[in-house]
């Protein structure tokens, strides 16, 4: 388990180091030289929005590598979902500018992103389902908190070469070529991931599958029609997650630097500590799952999360690092009440033949209004530059709307295991936690 955890965290780490260098390059570079003839501002909304082009594939590639990962197995699709995001983030870097071919630079930008997100669409459901189903029952959510790290992992790599390069390089030299640099060490980094995935092994719930031939003929139509409520419900349930994260790693840092008058040096630091922090408390948050339950976290961290969108607003629009960094930590540690346990408790939702499909386009749909919309309402909402509380507000919205949807959903966390003095489960029935497949699933 401990060799599977750490190469899908790798992996995780690889793919949305990929995807996150975009999201600091579209803050800080992708505006001025991919859209020079906007103003400031609409040059950093058209950079943000290219961003999220990214979000709007994902569940397009959670439908394609979930059929993939139901129907032949959930190895497959960490290898081609990985080399599909390395190919395309590389190739992002050596794009030529707006300066040298003019507007198709921005479409061939919009087209690399937009394959990112394919492959990044079926990175998670791959890498999740593959620690959970190995799992033991009354651990999954440690587990599967290992690709849950990747995240925050491969978003201090993004932005620690970014931080580097910029305290390194003069701002002509950045804007030269220093921001392809990141993007460039995504074919290193892909290239080692490849290597670490070689020898995992298919999951067990999978090998029964196919042993016994009940893999679905076509997942996603299976997955709308039995599971539609279940889809919907955890899409808007994730919402709020995406909304914060991406609130906090993209959008406040052009808020930090434009309107707070912070230095571009100084947001990177203060945004990796905060998810340094949140990185370091996931793990932990996954065991307090696995004692509590998955819904009762996920309704704290939505709670949270709705009641410090305000004073977020207020710290941030001080200007002063110690209080920005505050507010970055407090919000990122609602987030991850939530995150932390999303890889066991999205594949306890589906039964094993759906499980890659449901699980993974469920994530992915949630970033479309989480991730995608969030940076360019946001943008718009401070164009004039004064505290965000229209950001506060949006953010509420996104929270209570969670907020409603956890509630609507069944707690999944397994029983204990019988004592001598119980009956034991039935597998299938509510209560049968002893195995991966056994699980509490929705009628």
């Amino acid at each position: 388990m401990l060799r599977l955890a750490f190469a899908t965290l790798a992996g995780t780490a690889i793919e949305f180091y990929d995807f996150f260098v975009y999201g600091t390059a579209a803050a800080l570079v992708l505006g001025p030289l991919f859209f020079p003839s906007f103003s400031p501002l609409a040059g950093t909304l058209a950079a943000f929005a290219t961003f999220g082009a990214g979000f709007i594939a994902r569940p397009i590639g959670s439908l394609l590598f979930g059929h993939v990962g139901d129907r032949m197995g959930r190895r497959p699709v960490l290898f081609i979902s990985l080399l599909t995001t390395g190919v395309a983030t590389v190739l992002v870097g050596c794009l030529p500018t707006y300066d040298s071919i003019g507007a198709t630079a921005p479409v061939l930008l919009v087209a690399l992103r937009f394959v990112q997100g394919i492959g990044l669409g079926g990175e998670w459901g791959g890498a999740v389902l593959l620690t959970a189903e190995h799992a033991p029952a009354d651990r999954r959510a440690l587990w599967g908190a290992f690709p849950q790290m990747g995240p925050p992992l491969g978003f201090l790599l993004a932005n620690g070469l970014t931080l580097t390069l910029s305290t390194t390089l003069s701002d002509a030299q950045f804007l030269a070529w220093g921001w392809r640099v990141p993007f460039w060490a995504a074919g290193i980094l892909a290239a080692g991931g490849l290597l670490l995935r070689a020898s995992l092994a298919e999951t067990p719930d999978f090998h029964e599958l196919r042993r016994t031939g009940r893999q679905a003929e076509a997942p996603a139509v299976e997955v709308v029609r039995r599971h539609w409520r279940t889809l919907l419900l955890t899409a808007g349930a994730l919402s709020c997650g995406y909304a914060v994260f991406y609130t906090v790693t993209t959008w406040g840092l052009t808020y930090g630097t434009e309107a707070a008058g912070i230095s571009r040096t100084t947001m990177l630091a203060l945004v990796m500590g905060a998810v340094a922090v949140m990185g370091t408390v996931t793990p932990f948050a996954a065991v307090l799952a696995d004692r509590v339950g998955r819904r009762p976290m996920c309704l704290a961290g939505s709670i949270l999360s709705a009641l410090w969108t305000f004073p977020f607003a207020a710290l941030l629009g001080t200007g002063e690092p110690a209080l920005v960094f505050l507010a970055f930590v407090v919000a990122l540690l609602a987030f991850v009440s939530v995150f932390a346990v999303t890889a066991a408790y999205l594949p306890e939702l589906y039964e094993p033949r759906v499980r890659c499909t449901g699980a993974a386009v469920g994530y992915n749909l949630a970033g479309v209004l989480g991730g995608a919309v969030t940076p360019l309402v946001t943008t718009a909402l401070t164009e004039d530059g004064g505290p965000p509380w229209g950001v506060a507000a949006w953010l509420t919205g996104i929270a209570l709307l969670s907020l409603c949807c956890f509630a609507a959903l069944p707690e999944t966390r397994p029983a204990a295991p019988p004592t001598a003095d119980t009956k034991p489960a039935v597998p299938g029935q509510p209560g049968a936690g002893d195995r991966p497949g056994d699980r509490r699933t929705p009628a």
